[in-house]
């Protein structure tokens, strides 16, 4: 294994949807994390899935800011935000809303110190379908996101702020009636090498999370030997577990589950989709917990290690016997148990405390001017 680098280990807010941000800051304490990866999705957004607020948004001023940093570095704890929806399709009124929502987590970043405190915005890109259906829709789609997220992307530049974008194809976002399940323009390693190419801007990397190319059949392994470094700033941690059914060999590992004629299927005895999430025969796991997954997490971060990785891991819990069990208890083990799995990984051996991270800075306090809020429409 390679030396240590001695990445911290967050949680994402995500599971933790029910709870305030200091019942949520004692949690993650509690479960043994560095940091939180806040997740503040507007509060009248349309999507369902994984999501939570766990910051006021609206009228967020320096002194809230500093409300949060004080209560951050009181906790010992680093912090970044994030907030994933389709920020080039779908519905027009919604698509602008996202975009809006993502200038204003992108000032509240800068407000908390931006890149300097490593506070970063999490988003997805999503996928316009109707450019999509077209002839050439791909690049038709390459070219809506850098028409979309030039200015974005601009604006987050000239704050000291950087944009990542996930990887999630978000497979389920559509109804399983549609043949296609990729909703999420960054979902494979080639777009992202056109994006950043079509963007040629620091101020945009990614969060890279490998369960997603598992259940394509995807080494993650060889996706961080051909990443740009420079460019990835966090790694989520879930994983995938490939299951072995009749529907993954009857519909293929490459190739979504189709919704087809009910009576049809019964007919012929093949597998159709249950709900528009069960595609592509696979079930959400934390790694260690549970049992065991399709990937080799030792290789995957000695690869990182290799490459000079040294930013957060971040955990995703959307596991299926821990976060959506709605048992709380049950969640807090997944969290606590993916930590020290990952501890022998990423942290050295203390002759007292066994493998334990050494703890940095404090988050600074930003000498900065108050930016009033942006909208798409003033960029």
């Amino acid at each position: 294994m390679s030396n240590k680098l001695n990445n911290p280990i967050w949680v994402m807010s995500s599971a933790y949807d029910k709870l305030s941000l200091t019942e949520l800051i004692a949690t993650a304490k509690d479960v043994g994390a560095q940091g939180i990866d806040l997740c503040v999705f507007r509060k009248d957004g349309t999507r369902q899935d994984h999501t939570a607020t766990h910051l006021e948004y609206e009228n967020f001023t320096q002194e809230d800011a500093k409300r949060i940093l004080d209560q951050f570095n009181d906790a010992g704890l680093q912090l970044s935000l994030g907030a994933f929806e389709n920020m080039i399709g779908g519905d027009e009124e919604q698509r602008v809303k996202n975009q809006n929502h993502l200038l204003k987590l992108i000032r509240i970043a800068y407000l908390l110190g931006g890149d300097k405190n490593n506070v970063k915005v999490g988003t997805f890109v999503g996928y316009n379908h109707e450019l999509g259906n077209q002839i050439d829709g791909f690049q038709k789609n390459i070219d809506e996101y850098k028409r979309v997220f030039t200015p974005i992307v601009k604006y987050a530049e000239s704050l000291g702020v950087t944009i990542l974008y996930e990887n999630c194809p978000m497979e389920g976002w559509r109804s399983s009636r549609f043949s296609s399940t990729y909703n999420n323009l960054p979902a494979t390693l080639a777009a992202r090498k056109l994006m950043y190419a079509a963007i040629p801007s620091q101020a945009h990397g990614e969060i890279y999370d490998p369960s997603h190319d598992v259940w394509q059949n995807t080494d993650p392994v060889e996706v961080i030997k051909l990443t740009d470094m420079s460019r990835l700033q966090r790694i989520h941690v879930k994983t995938t577990r490939n299951l072995s059914t009749q529907a993954r060999v009857e519909w293929g590992g490459m190739y979504p589950m189709q919704h087809v004629d009910a009576t049809l299927a019964h007919l012929a005895g093949v597998t159709i989709p249950q709900h528009d999430w069960d595609r592509h025969h696979y079930e959400a796991m934390l790694p260690g917990f549970g049992g065991s997954d399709s990937m080799d997490w030792r290789g995957f971060v000695d690869a990182l290690q290799e490459r000079g990785y040294n930013m957060p891991f971040e955990i995703e819990n959307e596991a299926k016997n821990s976060k959506d069990t709605g048992n709380f208890a049950a969640t807090n083990q997944g969290f606590s148990t993916c930590i020290n799995f990952l501890a022998p990984m990423l942290w050295n051996l203390n002759a007292e405390t066994g493998y334990t991270y050494q703890a940095g800075g404090l988050l600074s306090y930003p000498e900065v001017q108050d930016v009033p809020v942006a909208s798409m429409d003033q960029l």
